[in-house]
């Protein structure tokens, strides 16, 4: 499966358009990592607690909207897109979305 954040893929003729696809997952802050990521405030530098538990976030996100353009037939996804919101005070959603498209080599 291609995945793109552009319009087009280079070597590929996009040959049919199969619509929106999208892949979200919504996660809550631990305590533990909470108390880390305080701790770390203090003294400056990445919060790596959070930094995986994103990272794991747009993965399992962009799994999901995959898993729907596979359904739909598609061979590749152009125009990729996140987007992030909060659902409560220590929970967020994020959100991988794009075109599933059908792609075949020029």
């Amino acid at each position: 499966m291609i995945i793109t954040t552009s319009g087009e893929i280079a070597g590929k003729r996009i040959t049919r358009s199969l619509g929106l696809v999208r892949g979200n997952t919504i996660r809550a802050r631990h305590v533990g990592r909470d108390i880390t990521a305080a701790l770390r405030n203090l003294v400056g530098g990445e919060v790596s607690e959070y930094t995986k538990l994103f990272a794991e976030a747009r993965e399992q996100a962009l799994d999901r909207m995959v898993a729907e353009a596979k359904g739909l037939g598609a061979n590749a996804v152009v125009e990729v897109r996140f987007s992030t919101s909060m659902v409560m005070s220590a929970a967020a959603e994020l959100l991988a979305y794009g075109t599933a498209v059908v792609a075949e080599d020029l």
